[in-house]
């Protein structure tokens, strides 16, 4: 009996899945045996809450079992040299492009530390994470963003 059809008639409420008809665990599986082997893999986020969408995708490819230190590199210089940018991009070496994240605990005891940044250094300014308020070179509190505004501004389509 093919398995849609035992499936359609063994089920009692439709629209839920069996864990084995869910590829995310097969597909993060497969990206720990791709990077064991020397592949590459990078990671990607499609802007999902603000910000945590990258963050939800590393943590994704790395419950198949990957090592932190791995998927680290999936988030860095493998993602980098996949798009042919690693020459520029995804490493801290002499030359090359260095926004840095601060983090407040270590990823590599756990990954979802990932998620504790206290700082961002870009272009050679040092922000607060929090609140992005430049705190090196110069202190600077960060002007309020059109996010933050209680009537949007500047958003095409919406008049002020």
């Amino acid at each position: 009996t093919p398995y849609e059809e035992l499936a359609n008639k063994s089920r009692r409420r439709p629209g839920w899945f069996m864990d084995e008809e869910h590829v995310f665990m097969k597909h993060a599986e497969f990206m720990d045996d791709l990077v064991r082997e020397g592949g590459l893999a990078g990671i990607g986020s499609h802007g999902q809450l603000q910000g945590l969408g990258f963050h939800w995708e590393l943590w994704s490819v790395a419950s198949g079992g990957m090592k932190n230190h791995d998927a680290l590199k999936v988030a860095t210089i493998h993602g980098a040299t996949a798009i042919g940018l690693e020459k520029d991009l995804g490493s801290l070496e002499a030359g090359k492009l260095a926004d840095i994240l601060i983090l407040g605990e270590d990823p590599l005891e756990d990954l979802r530390n990932t998620n504790t940044l206290t700082h961002v250094i870009k272009n050679g300014t040092v922000y607060d994470a929090e609140t992005l308020d430049e705190v090196w070179p110069v202190e600077k509190k960060a002007s309020p963003f059109s996010w933050q505004s209680e009537k949007p501004t500047g958003i095409p389509g919406i008049k002020e």
